[in-house]
Formats: structure tokens, sequence, C-alpha cells
């Protein structure tokens, strides 16, 4: 029987969740759903000075959002301090690591350059009665593993990256325990992992250069060792670690801004992952072609404006109803509120109407708050008087302020209709008449059709934004003549 297949996500709650740990985090699912495995979730909450309550769920919250959660209950390595010092006394206990005394600026061989910091092993090899004294003389200590003698080289086979290899000699006798007994991070990892049933290790590219002191550390507590894989960094347009100053680097900002969880999870599994030309993946699909054989070895560069191109994708496929809730839900919760006159099913109609122009859902919201808190650019209006026949499009709207009043029934086809034709009847092309008419609606000279515009806000609505552009070109045109 294959033993099952097991990976963490394992985050320090020091900072909020930034989209390269998020991409791990999805690498690590995907690989634990295609093989039928399972996915857990560990904080690393053993650096008690920078580990917060706040972190926790700013990391928490985020998986939640891209329906990540893990199969098993949530460890934390705080309360698990018990276990790792049991595993350090039992590692003294065999002479496979020993307490140090050394006071800080000790710790260097001065027989080596001072930036290479090798620890010159003076406590490796103190007598019994020697360290029973210090410990007595309560002198502060730490616990050192003692770096194997007897082997020249560390390997370990990456499933990313291939046969990796680091010469010993490369490693002096690192701390397991610090002087306050907080457990370090290599060695409590180690221990996790084994008791975890840990079977897979994919993780970073950045913790390579952790894995041979865990692979000794493996070795040393007689613990079955996992397979490791490595994945490649986001990278900045630039080709450097992705910043701040590049993107966005926390998950939540995106949820803000209205970029869909799927979409952010299908942009990140890409970046350094491929299934032939496919670019856009259901949620099934991810899971039914993930393999770790088709993760690249080099960085995968982040561009933004093909992540908002994606996210457009998905906002035109979903319907008003989701959108409607999805804003509520995860980005404004009051935001409707504001609409106080139009009801639920007009403000659904006019996200249907924008969804298709739009790679955000904030783009989506501010285009509608803009088109109910209609304002007029006086730029707009100067431009629209500098016209030779401003005179003319004053009377055609007035002559359509008529129609609509007469009209029982609004429909799309006779608003049409009855446009083009008053149009032709003042010898105007459509366009010198739909763009005044845009901007009484909307008070922009780009929107979507102004006929389906005046269908969703309705003959009252509609008449009542043609009028108040009439008054304002009015008021413009008489101050004018004035000055």
């Amino acid at each position: 029987m294959e033993k099952l297949i097991k990976v963490r996500f394992a985050p320090s709650p020091t900072g909020y969740l930034h989209l390269g740990s998020l991409r791990v985090a999805l690498f690590n699912w995907l690989f634990a759903r295609h093989n039928k495995g399972k996915f857990i979730i560990r904080i690393e909450d053993t650096d008690f000075s920078r580990s917060e309550k706040k972190y926790v769920d700013s990391i928490l919250d985020p998986l939640r959002w891209v329906n990540i959660e893990s199969d098993e209950p949530i460890i934390f390595q705080s309360d698990r301090l018990d276990i790792y010092n049991k595993i350090a006394l039992k590692l003294l206990e065999e002479d496979l690591a020993y307490y140090c005394f050394c006071k800080e600026e000790e710790k260097l061989d001065k027989e080596h350059n001072l930036e290479y910091k090798t620890y010159s092993q003076v406590c490796r090899n103190l007598s019994k009665q020697e360290i029973e004294q210090k410990i007595k003389d309560n002198i502060s200590r730490v616990i050192r593993f003692k770096i194997p003698k007897d082997i020249e080289r560390i390997e370990f086979s990456d499933l990313i990256r291939g046969q990796l290899s680091f010469s010993i000699d490369q490693f002096d006798d690192f701390i397991i325990v610090r002087s306050d007994n907080i457990p370090t991070y290599n060695f409590v990892v180690v221990v996790d992992d084994h008791y975890m049933d840990i079977t897979h290790v994919l993780r970073g590219e950045e913790h390579i250069s952790n894995t041979p002191k865990q692979v000794l550390l493996y070795k040393a507590c007689n613990f079955n060792m996992p397979l490791f894989g490595h994945f490649p960094l986001i990278l900045s347009p630039e080709g450097g670690k992705l910043s701040k100053r590049h993107a966005a680097t926390s998950v939540d900002i995106y949820r803000q801004e209205g970029f869909l969880p799927d979409a952010l999870c299908n942009y990140l599994v890409r970046l350094g992952w491929s299934h032939g030309d496919q670019e856009i993946f259901t949620r099934q699909e991810l899971i039914e072609y993930f393999s770790l054989n088709d993760v690249n070895k080099s960085g995968a560069v982040f561009d933004i404006k093909k992540l908002h191109w994606l996210n457009g994708v998905y906002i035109r496929n979903l319907n008003p109803l989701d959108i409607f809730d999805y804003i509520i839900r995860d980005m404004n919760s009051a935001v409707f509120e504001n609409l106080k006159e139009w009801d639920k099913d007009k403000i659904l109609k006019f996200i249907d109407l924008y969804k298709d122009r739009v790679q955000t859902l904030q783009e989506l919201l501010n285009n509608i708050l803009d088109i109910y808190n209609l304002k007029y650019d006086q730029a707009l209006l100067v431009d629209l008087l500098k016209l030779d026949y401003v005179n003319v499009i004053i009377i055609v709207l007035d002559k359509i302020i008529e129609f609509l009043e007469l009209l029982p029934d609004l429909t799309y086809e006779v608003i049409s209709d009855y446009v083009k034709s008053i149009a032709k009847e003042f010898d105007l092309k459509l366009g010198q008449v739909a763009v005044p008419i845009r901007i009484a609606l909307t008070g922009k000279t780009s929107s979507p059709g102004i006929f389906d515009i005046i269908l969703i806000l309705g003959k009252k609505e509609s008449i009542s934004r043609i009028k108040s552009l009439i008054n304002a070109l009015k008021d413009r045109n008489i101050s004018s003549d004035l000055s």
C-alpha cells in the first residue's frame, strides 16, 4: 500500500501573506489534491519577538479567500516546545549535539577571516565535569549540533532541480536551541515534519541553503527523510526580487482592489508552471494537470498587465449577482448603501453593462459610482460650447426629451431609431448626437451604449439628466456672452 502523500505550508506570522507565499501554498495544495494526499498548515511562531496574532489572521484569511484550508487541525509550533526539547536532549545524550557556553565575541574562529563567521568549536570537546560546572555557575548556553567529521559532502535529490551537493566545509556546528531555550528554525522544521508524517517538503528556492543542515538533522535523529523540491522565485520586471516598488506584495491588497481569487490563483500558478500553451484553467483542471515535472527551474517575471487582463476575463464570465455579492463580501459591505435612489435590480443591470469593460471590480465599482454621482467636467462643457453647431445640439436634446416624455414604453429599437432619425433631420452624424447624450447621461465621452443606459436609468432619470446638461450649456453660454 502506497504511503499517503502529505505536504505542508509553514508560514511565520511576522508579516502579511505575500504573493510568493501564496504561490508556495497553491503549489503544495495542488500537489496534494492531484495525488489524493493531504495539505496541512503549520504556523511557525517560535520567533516570539516578531510573531503576532494579527499576522496569523492575515495569513489564514487570504488562504480561505482562495479556498485553501488545512486538511488537519492547524499546528502551532509554540504549542510543541516540549517535543523539541525532548529531541534536543536526546541528541545531547547521544553525543550528536553539545552545550556551548561561548560569549558572542568568542564565536568567531580567530584563525579565519572574521566575515566567514565559523564557530571555533571550543565547547565541542568539554569534559562532563566542565559542562556540569558551567551549568552550576549558571553560564548562559546554547545547544549546537555536531557536524559529522566522517563525511565530505551533503547530497540530496531535488524534485525540481535534480541532484544537489554541498561541501561539508561550508557548515559549522550550528545552534539548534538558543540561550532562551527556544529552538531554531532548522531544528524545529525537521522535528515537525517527522511527527506530521510529511512526505514532501515543497518550498521556495531561498530554503535550498537550509536543506543540507536539515538533511544532517534527519539522519542524526534517525527520522525518515522526506523528498525535497524548491520552487523558483517570482521576479520583478527587471529580473530581481519582487518588491513593493514593482507590485503590491500583500495578497489582501489584491482582494481589496477587486481581483477575483480564482483569477489571482490562475495567474500565480502559471508563474513557474505550465501545461502546454493553456493560459486559463478551472480549479479542477489545475488539480488534474499539476505536476512538479512541469515546474520551471528559473524564476518567473511578475507582469501586472497580464494579471489585469486575466482578471478581466474572469469578471466577464461572472453573472452580475455573483459580482454584487463579491463586492459586498470581500471589498466594501456598505458601498451600495450609497446608491439609495437605485434598487438592486438597477445596480445589477449596470454591473452587467460595465463588466465587459473593466479588469478589476474596483474599476467596475468606480464606474457605477461615477454614473450615479453624475458630475459634468467643466472642460467637457467648454468643448461642447466650442462646437459651431452647439445650438443645434441643444435643440436636438430638447426634442429627445419631448420624444421620451411621450413614449409609453422604452425599447432599445424605438429609442435607437428616433436618435438616428433626429440626427438625419438636422444633418448631423450619429456620433455628433450620441456624444452629447452620453455626456448628459454619464458625464463622460466614453461609456457603454447610450440606449442601454437610457433603458436602465429609465424615462424619468434619463430626461432629468439630459435637462441638466441643457441647463449647464445654457448657463455656460450666457456666462461666456457676459464675459
